[in-house]
């Protein structure tokens, strides 16, 4: 199937498709990162509008986690077997109708149904964009292409909270999900003339029995996640629901390797540049996945700042990200990806903990800054990570390759954020929360840890050899 296919008997033009079609991808993903993170700004007015207790919201978030968990896995599956366009495009009709539907929902129970279609919608999303990209994209072009696809990932924790919050103050509850409606028509319309289709050489069976073993693994495992901490779960409750989500897991993994059409080809870990990628980003991604969690309330405790304008400290680190495409291009053609990685891995940990310093005292030019560097790197890291990983990866591999490292980097960013959850709560000792000082102090060590925990990280990008990615590094790559 050619790059330009968009649908049998119809081809466009191949740099037209080249030039849109990241910009496709971005607006979906950053369509589906946004409202990942702009739902729990806005669960106290939807509780008071809805006149229940806030904390009976938590389904409208664990619902949607728990469907993007168990779904992402087979969205690979659906792409070769219905095709890109016809999945990518199906998945931004639905998560945009159920945008509609969470909007009109006139009681709680009818805002969960919506947001169960909602996280399927954005379980396809994801890997199926990230499979197009890498399938049109020849190798050289393949950096410059991830760099405008990462940028969502990206923007979306960091603008969220603070795009629910104006909303939230200025409109409706009921907004926060309208926002999606021009974002969905705009990729609807796009995605129609420039996503192409493509489908799987053969046609092979759903792994039934495999989707079962993750899909329920993945999703206890999320499940746990999301309320771990609560005060409605004993210690052996916690182990026993940690035991049966491990149990199933690996139970998947014993039945993959034995298995002729896996759900998720763990066959595909044997490529060193993919492996590492993707196993080495997950470690690398606890310790800057609880930042989004973090540092709202470093800044709201710690500096005693109004919600929004907690929220505004966030944005220097998404337009540093936006700016660290310019270079990061250059930067992996000129040293590699195993010394870039090594080298930025362990500046992101640096500055996770520098961020242990912040006080009230601290100048607020001071915390710009420290937010520029903190975009700047983890833009350079996620971009070199998600292009390396497909560098060494047959075009007939990438729908594969696509939903495992989505799966992966889904959970890393729940584990990320209980990671930093759990390491506050440790070093908080008990204390009330209502103990500023205490609080800060928890947040300031919680950031040693986790900053620590990045710096160590970066031994896992040793192993690779000084021309690992070079095939999306080096070379002259096409203008998107």
């Amino acid at each position: 199937m050619t790059p330009g296919t968009r649908a049998p008997g119809q081809v466009v033009d191949i740099s037209t498709t080249k030039r849109y079609l990241p910009w496709v991808v971005a607006t979906a993903l950053f369509m589906e990162q946004l409202d990942s993170t702009i739902v729990n700004t806005g669960i106290p007015a939807i509780a008071a509008s809805l006149a229940v207790q806030p904390l009976s919201l938590k389904a409208v978030v664990t619902s949607y986690i728990l469907s993007l968990a168990v779904c992402i896995p087979v969205s690979g599956w659906l792409a070769e077997r219905f095709g890109s366009r016809r999945v990518f495009l199906s998945a931004v009709a639905l998560f945009t109708l159920s945008s509609i539907l969470c909007g009109l929902a006139v009681n709680a129970t009818m805002l969960v149904a919506s947001r169960v279609p909602q996280g399927i919608a954005a379980a396809m999303m994801m890997p199926v964009g990230r499979m197009a990209i890498v399938r049109t994209f020849s190798k050289p072009e393949l950096l410059k292409a991830m760099n405008f696809v990462i940028i969502p990932a990206l923007l979306g924790p960091l603008l969220g909270p603070t795009v629910g919050g104006l909303i939230v103050h200025w409109l409706s509850w009921r907004d926060i999900f309208f926002v999606n409606i021009p974002v969905g028509m705009v990729a609807l319309w796009f995605g129609h003339r420039y996503m192409p289709d493509y489908h799987g050489e053969s046609r092979r069976p759903l792994d039934v029995r495999g989707l079962l073993l993750f899909g329920c693994g993945a999703a206890l495992l999320s499940w746990l996640l999301e309320v771990f901490g609560e005060h409605s779960l004993t210690t052996w409750q916690v182990l026993a629901v940690l035991a049966v989500s491990v149990t199933l897991l690996l139970g998947y993994v014993w039945h993959a390797w034995g298995w002729p059409h896996p759900l998720l080809n763990l066959a595909l870990f044997r490529t060193r540049t993919f492996r590492v990628s993707v196993l080495g980003g997950f470690v690398t991604r606890l310790g800057v996945g609880g930042m989004p969690f973090l540092l709202p309330l470093l800044y709201q405790l710690g500096l005693g700042l109004p919600a929004w304008q907690s929220g505004l400290l966030m944005m220097p680190s998404a337009a540093a990200a936006m700016g660290m495409k310019l270079i990061s291009t250059w930067m992996l053609r000129r040293y590699g990806f195993r010394q870039v990685l090594v080298v930025n891995t362990l500046m992101v940990g640096c500055t996770i903990g520098s961020f242990s310093l912040v006080g009230p005292t601290t100048p607020i030019a001071m915390i710009v800054g420290m937010g520029l560097l903190m975009g700047l790197f983890n833009s350079l890291q996620f971009s070199s990570m998600n292009s390396m990983a497909y560098s060494d990866v047959e075009g007939k591999d990438a729908a594969m390759a696509s939903t495992i490292a989505s799966t992966l980097q889904q959970m890393s960013m729940s584990f990320g954020l209980a990671c930093g959850s759990l390491v506050t709560g440790f070093y908080l000792a008990g204390l009330p929360q209502t103990d500023a000082v205490a609080v800060t102090g928890a947040i300031h060590h919680a950031f040693l840890t986790l900053g620590g925990l990045t710096l160590l990280s970066s031994a896992t990008f040793w192993t690779l050899q000084p021309n690992d990615g070079d095939s999306v590094s080096r070379g002259e790559a096409q203008k998107i």
